[in-house]
């Protein structure tokens, strides 16, 4: 042990920037490693936290068997429940958690709160699996009572009992205000639930029992995500067929009058659902397997490179340590002892360097890294992945000393003491192979790392169609709504605010939209709609290059007024004047990008709400004037 010592303090002493350049690479590489694990863990286990998770499908539609959505009406999931003694249970839920603010009475204070909240079917705890901590698990049963997650109750009460507190729902805010609103008044806490981890499409959020007669009997509102749990896998294999033939058999299809052809189905796993890319209306945060194999061999490129480089640093310091090494033999050390140090002093740095790469990934998981990874990146979080790493700093130590210290070792004493020493043509052999490695793999991380920034530079830079550079975009509560006029003209009062206008969604922020199914001279067409303020497109700077813009008189009609893309111009033959249940089309725009870059142009309009037709906006869009302070 006293050899070991003293030779890895001799080392540190005399090689002092081989040990730091060997310990920084090292621990960039665990460091990495682990925060690229971390992104893998949370893609490759997402959603499979439920014991019965292979039993959970999520029902999907398919019009004509062509596109498939995400989403179903309500009495089609109640007649599919219902169907079948194979399902065990099944819920509705919406596709977007709506952000409501909620009061609380704390001492004769009233504190608020804004909290994701979602209304649901009572059976969603059937579906799914809550691990329940206070209260019943058929709290949403009843109503006026709602499940929230532990670290609500903890926000809200602290320590203290939170099952029976009162708790007030206020207005609703974001882009299903007005939509999917929560209903206001006063709610009961039922129940409490331990936090659900971050990799599900089921969010850390409140839940209520969802209004019995909402949509009960509109089979053409397509608005749900619907969930099933059967009773065992097997089960799913002839499931849609059944249905569909119980579907003809009891001419369901008569309450879909306006579609004459015959919808299909698709059953979804669970775990499958969070890479389905082939789905409209999916609000699941996505990934791909491709992308998980992609990181996960990146992961080991990195080690691998990191390995290399530990073990030529080791090699190139023999012609300086070989000398010591051999006056060690002469004077009686013995070749296991030399190789056990030196075995022991790359194991060293290997393990300080692991305990290095815990800091720099405990300092980037409160830093701009964490915005880039979907995991929580918290240590305490990933004990598994931490022991595993640790396994893997001990192994590249063992590995990356082997040959060096048997290398080290094998000259004798004589030659090296007659200063005729030199690297074997077999050593330098294996340091150009490992340097070619090292190169080949390194070159291919940079050449791919350069592909994602000419990605992402496309992304970033590529014309829209509309401006963006010098646009705020901020979402609305309710109040503000009710009172957008004056909201208006105070923004309007500064001095580098140009205009204000309104939408009900943010442009380019999600895959779909509204997606509308009208007549059109006899024929189905159908087209995302974004519902807007007469002045949109004059602030976002959208040219028409056929008719004209919108009117503020727009507004005043009785079913509203269409400005749609050329998609939907030529693939529906569309002509100037065309009215749509009375909407008259009133001009066309250039096929801008309204939607993620995942997507190809569809056809879309924007529109203006007459007074026939409810709704309103959710999203201001403020526009600076050039040149403006933004901070």
């Amino acid at each position: 042990m006293k050899t070991i010592i003293r030779n890895f303090i001799s080392v540190l002493r005399r090689f002092k920037m081989a040990t730091i350049l060997n310990i920084l690479g090292l621990s960039v590489a665990f460091a990495a490693f682990m925060v690229i694990m971390m992104q893998v863990d949370y893609d490759k286990n997402f959603d499979t936290f439920h014991k019965k998770a292979d039993n959970i499908y999520r029902v999907e539609l398919q019009w004509d068997k062509t596109s498939t959505q995400a989403v179903v009406s309500r009495p089609i999931a109640d007649a599919f429940i219902n169907f079948s003694p194979h399902i065990v249970a099944g819920a509705l839920t919406y596709p977007f958690y709506n952000e409501t603010f909620y009061s609380v009475d704390k001492g004769g204070e009233k504190s608020s709160y804004l909290e994701p909240t979602m209304t649901v079917y009572p059976s969603f705890t059937d579906v799914f699996d809550f691990e329940i901590l206070e209260g019943s698990v058929e709290v949403l049963n009843e109503p006026g009572k709602m499940l929230i997650p532990e670290s609500m109750a903890q926000k809200l009460f602290g320590n203290e009992p939170a099952v029976g507190k009162q708790i007030t729902a206020k207005e609703s805010k974001g882009r299903l205000a007005g939509l999917f609103t929560t209903p206001e008044g006063n709610y009961t806490i039922g129940g409490i639930y331990r936090d659900l981890p971050l990799n599900s499409i089921i969010q850390n959020a409140v839940f209520i029992k969802m209004d019995d007669k909402q949509d009960l009997h509109d089979w053409g509102n397509s608005s749900y995500n619907f969930y099933i749990r059967l009773d065992n896998p097997e089960s799913a294999k002839d499931l849609v067929s059944d249905f569909l033939a119980y579907y003809k058999e009891n001419d369901l299809g008569k309450n879909m009058s306006w579609y004459s052809g015959e919808p299909n189905f698709r059953l979804t796993r669970l775990p499958d659902i969070h890479y389905a890319t082939d789905v409209t209306f999916d609000m699941a945060p996505k990934s791909s397997r491709q992308t998980v194999l992609v990181l996960f061999a990146i992961a080991l490129v990195i080690l691998i490179i990191a390995g290399i480089n530990f073990t030529n640093f080791s090699t190139a310091l023999t012609p300086m340590r070989v000398k010591s090494i051999n006056t060690q033999k002469v004077l009686g050390s013995s070749d296991g002892v030399l190789r056990f140090s030196l075995l022991m002093e790359a194991i060293c740095v290997s393990v300080v360097a692991y305990l290095l790469a815990l800091w720099m990934v405990y300092i980037a998981g409160s830093g701009p890294i964490a915005k880039l990874v979907d995991a929580d990146m918290s240590l305490a979080a990933h004990p598994l992945l931490l022991s595993v790493t640790a396994l893997i700093a001990l192994l590249t130590g063992l590995l990356a000393g082997l040959y060096p210290s048997y290398y080290m070792t094998s000259f004798s004493p004589a030659l090296v003491l007659k200063g005729s020493f030199g690297l074997s043509p077999k050593g330098r052999r294996l340091r150009n192979v490992l340097i070619s490695v090292q190169f080949i793999a390194s070159f291919a991380l940079i050449i791919g790392s350069m592909f994602m920034y000419l990605q992402n530079h496309f992304m970033q830079s590529s014309p829209l169609g509309y401006d963006k550079d010098e646009v705020i975009v901020t979402n609305l509560t309710a109040p503000v709504l009710k009172s957008s006029d004056a909201f208006s003209s105070r923004l309007k009062s500064f001095s580098g605010i140009e205009d204000v206008t309104y939408g009900e969604f943010m442009l380019s922020s999600q895959d779909q939209y509204m997606e509308w199914g009208r007549e059109l001279n006899g024929e189905i067409i159908q087209f995302q709609c974004m519902p807007v303020d007469p002045s949109f497109l004059k602030v976002m700077n959208i040219f028409v290059i056929e008719g004209r813009g919108f009117r503020e008189e727009d507004a005043l009609t009785t079913d509203g007024v269409y400005i749609f893309n050329e998609r939907a111009k030529k693939l529906y033959d569309m002509t100037l004047g065309d009215k749509i249940y009375g909407a008259e089309i009133a001009g066309f725009i250039p096929d801008i990008k309204f939607a993620s870059f995942r997507t190809e142009v569809t056809p879309m309009a924007f529109y203006v709400r007459g007074k026939g037709y409810s709704g309103g906006a959710a999203y201001a869009y403020i526009k600076v004037k050039a040149g403006s302070d933004l901070p």
